[in-house]
C-alpha cells in the first residue's frame, strides 16, 4: 500500500465514506479474511481490496498491516471498526423503529441502567414516559456500566443511567444524578447479623460474591481490599445479577456486597440482612449518559428530563 497522510474534514469523509466500505468492514471482522468477508457481500478480492484502499484514503491513514499473504487489522483499526458497529447499531435501532411504526407502535426506547438507579429514579421516570408515550416500546436492561457501555458505543442502547468511564469521556455525554453507597450484605441467619459492629477481619472466613472484573463495583472492593493489605479471597463467585447474589446468600453463608438503596429496600422487607461494616471506598456518582454522534429520540429527550427533573423517591 502506498503512504497515506491526509485525512478528509468531516464533510468530505461524508461524501466519501459508502455503506458498502462500513458493511465490509463488519464482514471482515466477522469472516476473518478479505476472501472470505468479499465472498459475503458478492465482490471479488479485488474490488474489496480497492475499497479498502478508498476507505484508507478517505481516513488518512493505515487500518490494516500486510503479514504474509494476508491483513492484520492495526489500532486505527480497531477504532474504526468501534465506530461502524455504532453504526450497524444505529441502523438496527432505526430498522426496528421503523417496524414498531409500521404496526402502529408509537416507536421503540432502549434504555440501560446499573441497579441503584432501578428502585427510585428509572422507575419514575419510565412510568412518567409511558404516561406521555402509551403506545411506545421500552426495553429496559439492567447490568454493570461497563456492559451497558459497550451496548451504548454499538447503538443497542439509546441511554444508559450508570457511571462515567474515563474511556467514554471523548465520545458520550454524562449528566450526574446521585451517589451510589454500597452495603455488605448477607442472609438473615448468618453468624455476623445483630453484631454492632463488624471488622474487616470479621468478613474473612467466609466466601464472597462480587461483580465481574472490570465493573466499577468490582474495582471499588479490590480498593478495600487493598487498603487492608489484604488478597481477594480465593474461590469468588463473580456476578453482575443482584437477584442471584441475594438468592445465594440467604441460602449460604457467603457475603455480597450490593447498592445501599437495594439492600435498604429489602432488608427492610426481612429479605437479607445488612452487616455493619462501613465500606470506606465509594463509587463514583452515577448519571445519564448518550453518544454525542446520535441524536436522541424524542423519547429518549423526554426520558432524560423526568429522570433529572423528576421527585426521587427512597427505596422500599
Amino acid at each position: 500500500m502506498g503512504s497515506i497522510d491526509k485525512r478528509d474534514s468531516t464533510p468530505q469523509l461524508l461524501n466519501r465514506l459508502r455503506m458498502r466500505q462500513v458493511a465490509l468492514m463488519l464482514a471482515i471482522e466477522e469472516r476473518k479474511t478479505l476472501r472470505a468477508a468479499a465472498a459475503e457481500l458478492g465482490l471479488t478480492q479485488p474490488a474489496a481490496t480497492k475499497m479498502l484502499h478508498e476507505l484508507e484514503d478517505a481516513m488518512g491513514q493505515r487500518l490494516f498491516e500486510r503479514v504474509g499473504r494476508g491483513l492484520v487489522i492495526n489500532s486505527a483499526g480497531q477504532r474504526v471498526m468501534e465506530y461502524f458497529r455504532g453504526i450497524r447499531g444505529s441502523m438496527e435501532a432505526l430498522n426496528g423503529e421503523l417496524d414498531e411504526l409500521r404496526l402502529g407502535s408509537a416507536g421503540r426506547f432502549s434504555v440501560g441502567s446499573v441497579m441503584a438507579a432501578s428502585p427510585g429514579r428509572l422507575t419514575e421516570a419510565l412510568v412518567g414516559l409511558k404516561a406521555a408515550f402509551p403506545l411506545l416500546s421500552v426495553e429496559i436492561a439492567v447490568d454493570t456500566s461497563d456492559r451497558l457501555l459497550t451496548q451504548l458505543r454499538e447503538g443497542v442502547l439509546e441511554v444508559v443511567v450508570g457511571r462515567w468511564v474515563r474511556e467514554e469521556r471523548k465520545d458520550c455525554l454524562f449528566r450526574a444524578l446521585d451517589n451510589e453507597e454500597l452495603s455488605v450484605v448477607v442472609g438473615n441467619h448468618h453468624p455476623l447479623v445483630g453484631k454492632r459492629r463488624v471488622s474487616f477481619s470479621d468478613l474473612q472466613p467466609y466466601p464472597w460474591i462480587l461483580q465481574p472484573s472490570g465493573s466499577p463495583m468490582r474495582e471499588v472492593i479490590e480498593r478495600e481490599f487493598r487498603d487492608h493489605q489484604t488478597p481477594l479471597p480465593r474461590g469468588l463467585i463473580e456476578t453482575g445479577s443482584i437477584l442471584t447474589t441475594i438468592n445465594l446468600i440467604r441460602r449460604s453463608e457467603m457475603i455480597g456486597v450490593i447498592p445501599e438503596a437495594v439492600a435498604r429496600r429489602d432488608a427492610k422487607h426481612h429479605v437479607i440482612s445488612i452487616v455493619a461494616y462501613p465500606i470506606r471506598q465509594k463509587l463514583a456518582a452515577y448519571g445519564s449518559i448518550v453518544r454525542r454522534d446520535r441524536p436522541p429520540s424524542t423519547a429518549a429527550l423526554r426520558f432524560l428530563e423526568l429522570l433529572h427533573a423528576g421527585p426521587v423517591r427512597k427505596a422500599g
